[in-house]
């Protein structure tokens, strides 16, 4: 479903780093991610979620460890490991229900082929539709290749969010339907941006950033990915770059524009890639994953998107840099924070002096408040916190916590913009989060009344 431009980036990179003859003849998606949910040992059958198996009353679960359990499901096998949604009921969270999965109200499975996913990043379509786009997805557990997907996109046009996430059927060719479906593959999400699939030269592609920006007489969507080689400890994993897709058709199909590619100086293998792929520049690195947010409104600030970004892994510090909206594709236009003022050269932004958040700073997401009247990031690895400042730049506050470490084991946290506390209608504040053991997305509320000041 993506055009012809962002399959050659993806055939430079393997004229590079293919490891032999037998790699580059892997078709795609041959490989599977090292964050297998699939990976439980069993055979099963093909057993379909239904309404029995949501979660209209909540359940309970045991928080396990990221990364270390959870491939099983007795009563469901075939269908990943997704368990009862966990009770969290903490001084100002609470889980909601789950987005994705078997068990979710959704039933992403049998409506999307959907059984695991992660991340969730939300923004506004320009429309008033809610897109949210998320990482390696897997579908039927028992059929070859488990319907690994790279990434993939739901679209939802519920704005109240008390009970969950509703996502409408997709229908194939229709723009605004719930997900892209293909003519002849009914009930199936597309993948988004392809990627190689071949472990250490390119096992993924996954959205990092999303937003949507006026584009002549409407809107357009984009979203910063990352290009992940290879996976390592808990918490690291190795970027060949970053870069930005973009979609005319409300996230139907994605053009991965070249000239917005990072090559991650921090790979020496990437270095030097030809076929007219860009150079690694030293600080690259800082922006292999990414959150926007566009200036408060009102404010000097409301001219600029600002983007946050981060190494590759949940171990650096968060940096910045802003653009006009007209000039996203453009990143010879970039400014960026060098820690006292702002630059016109990625290069002359120094080292950690830069950074806005030190380190270690995980998945992020951004976004402005009119009920705190701040900016507010949430991110957190096996907890979920937040930070406020007046300014992209900061200071920001100390992280305050939104749900305890070790109490559900969550990562990856990505507000909804429909958010009354992100709309200026109240102070209740939607995050996506992941949780490592299920492999699927959940949905928290905040009463950010209740954080502390």
């Amino acid at each position: 479903m993506v055009r012809r431009r962002s399959r050659v980036v993806r055939l430079a990179l393997a004229g590079v780093l293919a490891v032999g003859a037998s790699a580059l003849a892997m078709t795609h998606g041959a490989g599977l991610a090292d964050a297998a949910p699939c990976s439980n040992g069993g055979t099963g059958s093909s057993l379909l979620d239904s309404g029995s198996l949501s979660t209209g009353s909540l359940g309970s679960g045991s928080a396990g460890s990221s990364g270390s359990s959870g491939w099983g499901s007795s009563d469901r096998p075939g269908l990943g490991p997704q368990g009862p949604l966990p009770i969290y009921l903490g001084a100002n969270t609470r889980t909601v229900s789950w987005v994705t999965g078997p068990r979710s109200p959704n039933r992403t499975f049998s409506r999307f082929g959907i059984s695991g996913t992660d991340l969730g990043i939300s923004w506004d379509n320009g429309s008033g539709q809610t897109l949210m786009a998320f990482g390696d997805t897997f579908g039927n557990c028992n059929v070859v290749g488990q319907q690994w997907r790279h990434n993939v996109l739901l679209r939802t046009d519920d704005t109240d969010l008390r009970n969950g996430v509703r996502v409408p059927n997709g229908v194939a060719g229709d723009v605004t339907s719930g997900t892209v479906i293909a003519s002849g593959q009914p009930n199936y999400a597309q993948e988004l941006i392809p990627s190689l699939g071949i472990s250490q030269v390119e096992v993924t592609t996954i959205p990092t950033a999303a937003m949507s920006l006026p584009w002549g007489a409407g809107h357009r969507q984009f979203i910063n990915y990352m290009s992940v080689r290879s996976w390592g400890a808990p918490g690291h994993w190795v970027t060949n770059f970053s870069a930005i897709a973009y979609s005319d058709n409300n996230g139907q199909t994605w053009t991965t524009d070249q000239n917005t590619i990072l090559v991650n100086a921090n790979t020496p293998i990437t270095v030097g890639l030809p076929f007219g792929l860009p150079p690694a520049t030293a600080n690259n690195g800082k922006f292999q994953q990414n959150a926007y947010v566009r200036g408060k409104p009102g404010s000097d600030e409301a001219q600029y998107v600002y983007q946050f970004g981060t190494p590759n892994g949940r171990f650096g510090a968060a940096f910045l840099c802003r653009f006009k909206p007209a000039d996203v594709l453009n990143l010879a236009d970039y400014e960026y924070w060098n820690g006292k003022t702002w630059v016109d050269d990625i290069a002359n932004m120094g080292d950690l002096e830069a950074a806005v958040v030190p380190a270690p700073v995980t998945e992020l997401s951004v976004a402005w408040s009119p009920y705190l009247s701040k900016y507010v990031m949430v991110d957190g690895d096996n907890e979920i916190v937040l930070r406020t400042a007046d300014h992209p730049q900061g200071p920001w506050s100390a992280p305050r916590t939104l749900v305890r470490p070790g109490a559900v084991v969550l990562y990856g946290p990505m507000m909804l913009p429909q958010s009354p506390a992100l709309t200026g209608t109240g102070k209740d504040l939607y995050i996506n989060a992941s949780r490592w053991s299920d492999y699927n997305v959940m949905l928290l509320h905040t009463d950010l009344s209740k954080v502390r000041r």
